[in-house]
């Protein structure tokens, strides 16, 4: 009686969990899988669709046309590893103490500390993670860029600890566009070729290896990041022979020679990408996945090319004849900022049936909406609260073209500069006015007009008006309340404390 009873219980058991198994396994299985594509230095108008005259990207412009493009599309933070903190985790970078670009070991210039700013935090709960629990086969091909693991103490900064089941690419934050050192099958070693497409071969083998299960490649392109060239002789055919429209040649001392010829690599670099892309979209279609596939498309963050006389973003450099001297906080030649060039990013999704082809998103988002985004596309839950705090929301009902009654507009960003500059930036932006504040030093506060003055030209920080000083005021506490939000660890420096916080 025993033994039979035994029997019936454990043919029970079996079968509840082979149902489970089956039953989750096909769940997985019904997901789309994700294609998450990340640009490095892309520039919101460096591609064709965004209407500029110069770019050359039809692969882009042709997502563009099947997808949804958001038109004003922000990272928190506008330079490479803050930004993909934020993307990664969908917080801001400061609540991980990772304040400007991570330092490589090996960097020339530049001491690399691995107590500060040295990558992210492995408690942390990337949207790789979630997914990867979820069942979904989770690839990196290209730049991580949250912590260096070629010493023994940075290990733990690799991408397998951060979600990833296969990993292909870049060490550190940056490497040369040809012959490049990457890592390959778990070891570092120079591959022959050009970075761009290096990369683009493994991602597609990602693809075909991996077509018969749910999964997320996170493609992280180094295009167009310098240094540009050299480039394929097809990506740089339509730039030779152009003399390129720059955006801002009124501009006092602007050297255009530098910007007209630097603007034609910067746009071959990113035409380079695009023909990648391309070669991803192909690789779907002929594994018969496109249809399940989305597609999420954007960079880190922004770019300058002249504009307001800077090149580069965050983190930018002059690009007039003459180059302002070194000052007390500031390198020779460099202004930190927080333009809109800078923290401006494309971004397009394609997802068949659901978003409208087309279609122009003009409501604020930024990279802190991905993560809730990818999660709600592929079925998951967020998180919770305890387990991880989340700082964005969810884009599908804007993708799906649902009416959100009183979306908010309103944008913060943070930059505290401690590479080649020590410049303390906090940004609050309405579709109206935004006002940035530098802690390090009031002097280079800036307020702009953004609706009457979209490119940032007319400071009015100094402005007498009793209207707009209710206006810095407003926006003021604004930004020292989103600094409490979050904890913001600019909070407990003295300075700050007696300057701003009264």
């Amino acid at each position: 009686m025993h033994t039979k009873r035994g029997k019936i219980i454990f043919a029970s058991i079996y079968l509840f969990l082979s149902t489970t198994v089956v039953f989750a396994f096909q769940g997985a299985a019904d997901r789309p899988n994700i294609l998450f594509i990340l640009t490095d230095d892309q520039a919101q108008w460096a591609f064709g669709a965004s209407g500029n005259p110069n770019a050359y990207t039809p692969n882009l412009d042709e997502l563009a046309t099947k997808g949804v493009t958001f038109r004003n599309a922000f990272t928190t933070t506008p330079v490479c590893s803050p930004s993909r903190t934020s993307i990664m985790t969908g917080r801001y970078a400061s609540e991980y103490n990772i304040l400007d670009f991570i330092v490589s070991p090996t960097h020339s210039k530049l001491t690399y500390d691995p107590n500060v700013n040295a990558g992210l935090d492995p408690q942390s709960t990337t949207f790789a993670e979630m997914l990867q629990k979820a069942g979904y086969h989770t690839g990196l091909v290209g730049k991580w860029h949250l912590g260096d693991w070629t010493t023994e103490e940075g290990k733990k900064y690799h991408p397998k600890n951060h979600g990833f089941d296969y990993f292909m690419g870049l060490a550190g934050g940056g490497t040369t566009p040809e012959n490049p050192e990457l890592e390959v099958n778990g070891a570092l070693k120079t591959v022959k070729g050009l970075t761009t497409d290096i990369l683009a071969d493994h991602a597609i083998a990602f693809i075909e290896e991996s077509r018969n299960a749910p999964f997320l490649l996170c493609y992280n392109t180094r295009a167009p990041h310098s240094q540009w060239l050299p480039v394929s002789a097809e990506d740089w055919a339509p730039f030779q022979n152009m003399d390129p429209v720059i955006p801002n040649p009124g501009y006092p001392d602007l050297d255009i020679g530098k910007t007209k010829r630097r603007m034609k690599e910067y746009l071959a670099s990113t035409a380079g990408m695009d023909r990648n892309v391309g070669r991803l979209m192909a690789s779907l279609e002929e594994t018969g996945v496109i249809d399940n596939t989305i597609v999420v498309f954007l960079s880190d963050h922004g770019y300058n090319m002249g504009h307001n006389g800077i090149e580069h973003k965050g983190n930018g450099k002059w690009i007039t004849k003459t180059i302002p001297d070194k000052t007390e906080n500031i390198n020779a030649g460099y202004r930190p900022n927080l333009y809109d060039n800078s923290l401006k990013i494309p971004a397009i999704v394609y997802w068949k049936g659901v978003a409208q082809a087309g279609k122009k998103i003009d409501e604020t988002i930024s990279v802190l909406d991905i993560y809730p985004t990818l999660l709600e596309m592929a079925g998951v839950g967020l998180p919770s609260a305890e387990e991880h705090v989340l700082r964005g929301r969810s884009l599908v009902p804007l993708i799906k073209g649902e009416k959100i009654v009183n979306w908010d507009n309103d944008f913060y960003s943070e930059y505290s500069m401690v590479n080649y500059a020590t410049s303390f930036l906090r940004s609050y932006r309405t579709p109206e006015w935004k006002l940035v504040r530098d802690f390090m030093d009031p002097k280079r506060d800036e307020l702009y007009h953004i609706a009457l003055d979209p490119e940032e030209n007319i400071n009015l920080i100094n402005d007498p008006r009793n209207e707009v000083s209710e206006i810095i005021d407003s926006l003021h506490r604004k930004i020292l309340g989103k600094m409490q939000e979050i904890n913001d660890p600019l909070l407990g420096e003295l300075q700050v404390s007696r300057t701003y916080f009264k």
